[in-house]
């Protein structure tokens, strides 16, 4: 297995435009805290994704130019809490998604570890296990530095 998780500091939406982006939400897409917000925000469209009718462990995703943004849902509602279990379904669901649509290139903060409170050495242990069999999808993973 490969490291394929590369941590720099910066804004995840300053991303390269060629680069997807991934954060984690309920499956009920409220989006009202957190990074979420900010998605919510950027790229809007939530009937879009809520008609694609996903369920935990699975990932919603829009089309943004010749990117993907993906939705991945590791909870039922916004209170819940997400388990190693369904974030690994549902970064599954991407890998596949990505594969099929020839996207080598993904963004993402810290998923699944600020509101959601898992541990971070554990989500990146998983995106490794999950990408680094691939070894030609690069992941970018920002970390928020506050000015």
């Amino acid at each position: 297995m490969s490291e394929c998780v590369r941590e720099i500091e910066g804004d995840l939406f300053a991303a390269p435009k060629d680069h997807s982006l991934a954060h984690c939400v309920a499956a009920d897409l409220k989006m009202g805290a957190g990074i979420a917000i900010k998605f919510n925000q950027t790229f809007k469209r939530v009937d879009e994704l809520k008609a694609q009718q996903v369920g935990v462990g699975g990932v919603a995703i829009l089309k943004d130019n010749q990117r993907f943004i993906y939705y991945l849902i590791t909870k039922k509602g916004s209170y819940d809490k997400p388990t190693y279990d369904d974030l690994t379904k549902s970064l599954e669901a991407m890998r596949k998604h990505m594969l099929e649509n020839g996207a080598k290139q993904l963004a993402l903060p810290r998923i699944g570890c600020g509101i959601d409170g898992l541990e971070w050495t554990k989500v990146k242990n998983i995106l490794n296990e999950t990408f680094g069999k691939e070894g030609d999808i690069e992941i970018v993973v920002y970390n928020f530095v506050p000015k």
